[in-house]
């Protein structure tokens, strides 16, 4: 998997057991914006559907979050990321980032809650704008390069 990306449109996705969080950044990969979660059916369905997405959104690359644990070390949730992001290069001839995510989750239910929003509507938006923040983060590193 890529320690950098490519310019152009990049989707990021929030890999977790019941939803994938997705977000895009715009054509020139300055802005990320959140899109609806992707439902979890297995991960074969779901590179399906993200690749309907790619195709739609003329995606070039893929950042994708690693869950670490806080002290910097891969558990389980991690090695699931890893194995989902080579079957994305795999299927989707996508280029993969791998994003540390820490705290993404957290940051994007603070900014709901700050937000005024319903409990219901936190969950429908967390992990997409969890996606936001860490493609957002992503492209501004690659950026400042």
């Amino acid at each position: 998997m890529n320690n950098g990306f490519p310019k152009g449109k990049v989707v990021g996705l929030d890999y977790g057991s019941r939803r994938i969080g997705v977000a895009v950044s715009d054509s020139l990969g300055f802005t990320a914006q959140p899109l609806p979660p992707i439902v979890r059916s297995g991960d074969k369905k779901d590179i399906e559907e993200l690749g309907r997405l790619a195709a739609e959104l003329e995606i070039t690359s893929v950042v994708l979050g690693l869950p670490l644990l806080m002290n910097g070390d891969e558990g389980p949730a991690a090695v699931r990321a890893r194995e989902f992001g080579a079957r994305i290069e795999e299927i989707l001839s996508l280029p993969v980032t791998m994003w540390d995510e820490r705290l993404t989750t957290a940051q994007a239910e603070r900014h709901l809650v700050e937000s005024n929003l319903r409990r219901e509507r936190r969950k429908e938006l967390r992990d997409s704008l969890a996606a936001m923040f860490l493609l957002q983060s992503a492209l501004d590193l690659r950026n400042r390069k």
